[in-house]
């Protein structure tokens, strides 16, 4: 395993929780050489920091740090290769202008050793009218007939020449042939206002556009199609259905793979591109939204597509793939999640991260020539013989009778009953918990607590109906899911009544602080970590952003928007409350926080406030985290009582 060079060294006898689980991944990203030689590895630094280490897998050499991130707003996001000794990295940034927070996107390319680091994302001319967040987009590795070369869409904005007259006037989404060792480049689709991405197919021909339109300088949210015949320049309307979403497109068989919906729940088709739109399904289930596509390789070849029942599951188009993630998961202890993260441009070496409940993953590879699987790396380090407790699926009755799907975790060797307790709602609301490591849940779980982690209605991945209109207009339903969820655990003698508490991320911490608003009192302490508060501002916010109708909308207008604000309630908020956010959120702005803390202060209460500096919604700092574990354990204790 090559762990020791490219993580700080962990001594799990000298660490406690906290500290432990609250450190970022060990293997932040990885990605495999064309030839199968070399590692390109994203791992933490010091703090905030992130490096790029390449190993030579062949030869079992020293690591080479090759880039690094030490700006505490910036993240190195990923890393592919382009070539065999050429790697491009993105790097997100975020800024500050003129009082909004603003996101950057930059593509960076290094030689394996850490020379000839080039910009891949071209700047902005000195007389750009707007600047260029989007930093641009890989999408496709390989362009057939030239060597080297990627396709990389490129924002364009006008320019003028003496600050009042236009001199170049190309504006919006556009597409590069780029040389990324010459880093020379030619044109390969126009600009287009309306371009809101494009998709290539697997020998780097530009195949798709999705349109969007606008009102009044707002996004109205409807997308239509442009496709191109195979060998031909023209755009063509692409008559599809309007819910679907096209996602990537097969040369050797001419189709586009697309998500639409059956009988409420997303699914995976293929459509023809050869003018007649055949449309075949090829994945629908009738319990879970089909939500990704499973793809491997140099081309992005489409070798399945996944959804989430109890647990992750995978419906292979690939026979060889389904058999070995079969194989693996016997062969590995306890059954865990196969999944293939990258692979040699032959597809005979495969990157595979295997995990599960109380394993946070080991990074593997297997290499079908030899038969040879081999540890790597894990995700976390120090975490090897630490006991864990086992999640499970449970369900609970709602108010109304519906049976919430959830996730218990125990403290290990808990007899799992009269239990202090969290219910932990999810954050999104477009999103869902799932089987698997948490190191939220998990850390908890150790401290003594039960913990619950309720897929309320409002969540993602059960179907439109489930989904209802989200977790904001319908957060009556949702919220109430939520609560009955503490209700529930006390009912079952799992939790002790006056040992019962929320934690919250995000929307989750929306939900948390929604449920004292409507079950005063249910859960003796309240923890919020980057919540929204008030859903007026949530729209607010966006106001003077291209996509403010769409937040609008989300939200929605009508009683609910004070009735289900949280700050706007306080009032009826009787539980202790603790709060985290970061300064630099884009996600869910500070103000949220802000405003809460203010607002229990008008009716006499008080909230724990605490406030990162320089950090986003994620919090992604390891001393930060430990900060808020252990911030969080000492409010629960003094408001829970001793176990």
């Amino acid at each position: 395993m090559f762990t020791a060079w490219c993580t700080p060294a962990f001594s799990q006898e000298s660490m406690n929780d906290d500290e432990l689980f609250g450190a970022r991944l060990s293997v932040l990203d990885v990605s495999i050489s064309p030839d199968g030689s070399k590692l390109a590895i994203i791992a933490p630094g010091g703090k905030s920091e992130e490096i790029v280490y390449v190993i030579n897998i062949e030869t079992a050499g020293q690591p080479k740090a090759v880039l690094r991130n030490n700006d505490p707003l910036g993240e190195l996001i990923w890393c592919n290769w382009a070539t065999n000794d050429r790697v491009i990295c993105q790097l997100r940034t975020v800024e500050r202008d003129q009082g909004r927070l603003l996101s950057f996107s930059r593509l960076i390319v290094v030689d394996d050793d850490g020379a000839n680091a080039g910009m891949l994302t071209q700047p902005k001319g000195a007389n750009a009218l707007s600047i260029i967040q989007d930093g641009g987009s890989v999408i496709s590795w390989d362009v057939d007939g030239e060597d080297d070369t990627i396709l990389m869409t490129r924002e364009f904005v006008p320019e003028s020449s003496n600050g009042t007259q236009i001199y170049s006037n190309q504006e919006g989404l556009g597409v590069d042939a780029v040389n990324v060792k010459t880093l020379k480049r030619r044109r390969a689709e126009k600009p287009r206002n309306v371009a809101a991405r494009y998709i290539a197919d697997d020998s780097g021909r530009v195949r798709l556009m999705a349109v969007r339109t606008f009102k009044d300088g707002y996004l109205r949210g409807d997308t239509t199609y442009l496709y191109r015949d195979a060998g031909k320049d023209d755009w063509n309307p692409f008559e599809i259905a309007e819910d679907m979403v096209p996602v990537a497109v097969d040369s050797r068989t001419n189709r586009a793979f697309a998500f639409g919906t059956k009988d409420g729940f997303a699914s995976l088709y293929s459509i023809s591109l050869d003018g007649n739109e055949t449309i075949d399904l090829l994945v629908h289930r009738d319990n879970a939204d089909v939500d990704s596509l499973l793809r491997i390789g140099r081309k992005n070849r489409v070798v399945g597509a996944s959804y989430a029942t109890d647990r992750r599951q995978i419906a292979f188009f690939d026979e060889e793939l389904k058999g070995l993630a079969a194989s693996l998961q016997k062969a590995l202890p306890g059954n865990p999640l196969i999944e293939f993260v990258d692979s040699s441009e032959d597809e005979s070496k495969l990157l595979i991260i295997a995990s599960r409940d109380v394993d946070p993953g080991m990074v593997y590879l297997f290499d079908k020539n030899t038969k040879r699987l081999e540890e790597l790396l894990p995700l976390r380090n120090g975490m090897a013989d630490i006991e864990m407790g086992t999640m499970r699926t449970v369900s609970y009755p709602a108010a109304d009778g519906t049976e919430i799907p959830a996730y218990l975790t125990l403290p290990p060797r808990s007899d799992g009953r009269d239990l202090p307790a969290l219910v932990m709602p999810h954050g999104g609301p477009s999103a869902r918990d799932e089987w698997g490591f948490d190191w939220l849940a998990q850390y908890f779980a150790r401290q003594g607590y039960a913990v619950l982690q309720p897929n309320y209605r409002g969540s993602a991945g059960y179907g439109s109906d489930w989904y209802m209109r989200n977790g904001f207009q319908s957060w009556r339903i949702a919220v109430g899911d939520v609560a009955d969820a503490g209700r529930w655990l006390v009912n079952q003698n799992i939790a002790d009544a006056d040992k019962l508490a929320i934690v919250g991320w995000s929307y989750g911490g929306y939900a948390a602080l929604q449920s004292d608003v409507v079950a005063p009192g249910l859960f003796k302490a309240v923890v919020a970590i980057a919540p929204v508060t008030d859903l007026g501002m949530l729209k607010s916010e966006a106001e003077g952003f291209t996509n403010f109708r769409l937040v609008e909308k989300f939200v929605g207008s009508g009683p609910h928007v004070s009735a289900g604000s949280p700050a706007r309630n306080a009032d009826s908020i009787v539980s202790p409350v603790l709060l985290f956010h970061g300064e630099y959120d884009e996600n869910v702005s500070v103000n949220h926080s802000r405003l809460m803390v203010d607002a229990l202060k008008d009716v006499g209460k008080s909230a724990n406030y605490v406030e990162y500096k320089g950090l986003d919604h994620y919090l992604d700092d390891s001393e930060t985290r430990r900060s808020m574990l252990k911030t969080t354990t000492t409010f629960l204790t003094e408001h829970l009582g001793e176990d």
